[in-house]
């Protein structure tokens, strides 16, 4: 009966099954211009610049999670606008992540990225 119990506890007490990340070559991105309210889909190509507006995503990794575990991407970008002054850091490098576009995301005054797939 002991060992029963002591095994319903340990159960109980071990982790959730861990989701796996799946390195991807591709995102799909939403742009979205504050200015006119255009929102444009972008795929993102790792290693391949995109474009919009006076920005410039370049996407250096990819990860989905697997077709049987919840959805979810994660993007490492760097994005620079063509307006910003010479020598000024990135507008954004970092993960995005696409569950929770709040945890990182791009402060531009006229433009929002945010990561889709």
């Amino acid at each position: 009966m002991r060992c029963a119990a002591l095994l319903v506890l340990l159960l109980a007490a071990a982790p959730a099954a861990a989701q796996e990340w799946v390195p991807m070559r591709s995102a799909r991105l939403q742009a979205l211009d504050k200015v006119t309210a255009r929102i444009t889909i972008l795929d993102a190509r790792v290693g391949q610049p995109a474009s919009f507006g006076t920005l410039t995503v370049n996407l250096r990794a990819c990860h989905g999670r697997g077709p049987d575990e919840v959805p979810d991407a994660a993007a490492w970008m760097e994005i620079t606008d063509s307006r910003a002054p010479p020598g000024s850091p990135p507008a954004f490098r970092g993960w995005m992540f696409a569950n929770a576009p709040g945890v990182n995301m791009l402060e531009h005054p006229v433009y929002d990225i945010r990561v889709l797939e």
